[in-house]
């Protein structure tokens, strides 16, 4: 029998490990900070966050690989995906009462492994995307020494020819990076008025952008001579669309100072929006000057915006770019840099990473370990991976992760709040919350009709139905895209699984709707749940399911190697774990100790088997 299969108990035990939740330990510490910050404030922190990711990185990419001129339709669709995920963090945001992320949010709100996972997906994000921000501004510096760096280093190092590598390796890339990690390492932060300066300098640089880019603009660089203005067709507009959602990832900088937001209840959600509308109207009027510039097929990638100018003969244009560009990187590396290893951090603080990142500098309070290490291979990825390859990976993490979230809303809106806990300034308690039905359970209206849902215990029909709702809408959206190509299904077989699936998705969403929610009026919290989370869940998928098999196989390779890393170190090392262990045996030795502890006068009282019943295995 000890080759046999675990038993059920065993199972179940497994199964709680992986969905510990992180209790949150002194919230008033950081909740003391004065809360000063308006809604402005969030909105420039915001857009200062996402403004450089696509503008100077993706926008040339995109309108030259994937979609053209439509690059503009591409910013449009990721936009609203954006939007919809952005309302889902809102509510994570506002709920926990301190600095937080999407690891700290799922470790709350989810389970274990899923904020392992979001951490691990974070970190290769972000690792990705300081080495495109690199290159790219090594690209714009290059541009300002008319592409003398390039030449320089092509022909003294040669050029190479190895899919994913870069031409030639970038060395003014990684020593930027290693510049900025010398500057981190001692001590370096980002005040806030230089985000907002820097964060103004580039809304000014894209006024001008758009203003010259229109007097200058030739619209038949979209004409059919020059490819059309979708030469890529509708698969092309949803990989850009796909690959742009990279672009509005930095509104996690508004979760970042939540915390010492006036009435975050109101500030943060609209901060969030503003955000993302005003940045989607800059890349959508960017993107459009810059492919009416000049045609599509003539761009330079890594320097497309700088480049443009520099085509039609205005190098102090071109400078006026350039500068722009520097000061919207600027922060977006500083502020990575800051936040990936203290994320890294925070995750060995958990125990779910290895301790030796935990380490933090005595005088400067920096994570060292942590910054060399990643920074260095931040260092390493820029200097010989080509700037589309690293593109590739952007969009997925971020996707992935923030549809880890969104999913985690439905969770927690169905789930029962404890009674006695409290995850931050307005916890629903008082009479109204203990007389109003129990999240989770049918509501009384509905009862009559759907008594076959009545006899589920509050909850199971909620995870059933969600777990419905995800793998139908996952199988309407590989028929949407692989119908026609990759499955070769028959009209009729291509239409009945799409009936099946979207009728499979309607039906979860309703049962899901039917059942009753957590009504809190002390915080903000997503209108039209489950609709809007289960619309987001459904195009990020969408969008995912458009990025090449390449990034498929990439982003595969490091989930595995991040569940190699959970499973060998992190479900025994976690700190939950650690103080569960206590727990357990205190409970079990005190209920062994019961009966030597009961006082005699009351042992007459209780039934002959009732003390027996908790020392048995």
């Amino acid at each position: 029998m000890a080759w046999g299969l675990p038993s059920t108990a065993s199972l179940a035990r497994f199964c709680q490990k992986l969905n510990r939740l992180k209790t949150l330990e002194e919230p008033t510490r950081e909740t003391s900070l004065r809360r000063h910050l308006t809604t402005l404030d969030l909105t420039l922190q915001g857009v200062g966050g996402m403004v450089g990711l696509g503008l100077y990185i993706l926008t040339g990419t995109v309108a030259k690989w994937m979609a053209g001129p439509a690059v503009l339709v591409s910013f449009s669709v990721a936009a609203v995906a954006s939007l919809l995920t952005a309302l889902c963090y809102a509510e994570f945001v506002v709920r926990v009462p301190c600095r937080g992320s999407s690891y700290l949010f799922t470790y709350v709100f989810t389970g274990e492994l899923w904020a392992f996972l979001v951490g691990w997906i974070v970190l290769i994000q972000w690792l990705i995307g300081v080495a495109a921000m690199a290159r790219v501004w090594s690209s714009y510096l290059d541009v300002i020494f008319s592409y003398r760096i390039r030449s320089f280093t092509e022909a003294h190092v040669g050029i190479w020819q190895v899919p994913f590598l870069a031409r030639y390796p970038d060395f003014l890339a990684a020593g930027i990076i290693l510049l900025f990690l010398a500057f981190v390492s001692c001590g370096g932060r980002v005040s806030s008025w230089v985000n907002h300066i820097f964060s103004a300098i580039s809304l000014i640089v894209i006024l001008f952008i758009i203003i010259l880019g229109f007097v200058l603009a030739h619209p038949h660089n979209w004409s059919a001579e020059e490819g059309g203005f979708a030469p890529f067709g509708f698969s092309g507009i949803m990989t850009g669309a796909a690959t742009c959602f990279y672009a509005f990832a930095g509104f996690g900088a508004i979760a970042a100072s939540s915390v010492e937001a006036r009435n975050p209840k109101r500030t943060v959600p609209m901060a969030l929006a503003i955000s993302v509308g005003v940045v989607a109207g800059a890349y959508i009027l960017v993107s459009t000057v810059l492919t009416l510039m000049v045609p599509w097929h003539n761009l330079d990638p890594d320097s497309a915006l700088a480049d443009a100018f520099h085509q039609q003969g205005h190098s102090w244009a071109a400078f006026i770019v350039v500068a722009g560009a520097i000061c919207a990187i600027i922060t977006l590396l500083l502020n990575i840099l800051l936040f990936v290893p203290r994320m890294v951090c925070a995750m060995s603080a958990d125990g779910l990473f290895f301790q030796v990142f935990a380490c933090v500098h005595p005088r400067t309070q920096v994570p060292v370990v942590g910054i060399l290490v990643f920074g260095v291979l931040m260092a390493f990825l820029a200097l010989l991976l080509d700037l589309e390859a690293l593109v590739q990976f952007l969009s997925i993490g971020i996707m992935l992760e923030l549809t880890v979230l969104t999913t985690s809303i439905i969770i927690l809106r169905f789930r029962k709040s404890p009674p006695s806990s409290s995850q931050g300034p307005g916890s629903p308690v008082g009479t109204e919350q203990a007389s109003a039905p129990e999240p989770g359970q049918l509501r009384p209206a509905l009862r009559p009709y759907l008594r076959f849902l009545g006899g589920c215990r509050p909850g199971a029909a909620v995870a059933w139905s969600l777990s419905v709702l995800v793998a139908s809408a996952i199988t309407l959206d590989c028929v949407l895209v692989f119908g026609d190509s990759a499955l070769h299904l028959p009209p009729w077989g291509y239409t009945l699984l799409l009936l099946l699936s979207s009728a499979t998705f309607l039906l979860s969403l309703l049962v899901l709707g039917a059942h009753q929610q957590q009504r809190r009026q002390d915080t903000f919290q997503v209108p039209m749940v489950p609709l809007t989370p289960a619309l987001s869940i459904l195009l990020n998928v969408f969008l995912m399911l458009h990025l090449s098999y390449v990034t498929w196989l990439g982003f595969s390779i490091w989930l595995l190697i991040g569940l190699v890393v959970y499973f060998g170190y992190g479900i025994r090392h976690s700190k939950e774990n650690q103080q569960e262990r206590p727990r357990l045996m205190a409970t079990h030795s005190s209920l062994k100790m019961v009966p030597a502890l009961q006082p005699p006068s009351q042992a007459p009282a209780q039934e002959p088997g009732h003390m027996e019943e908790p020392t048995s295995p």
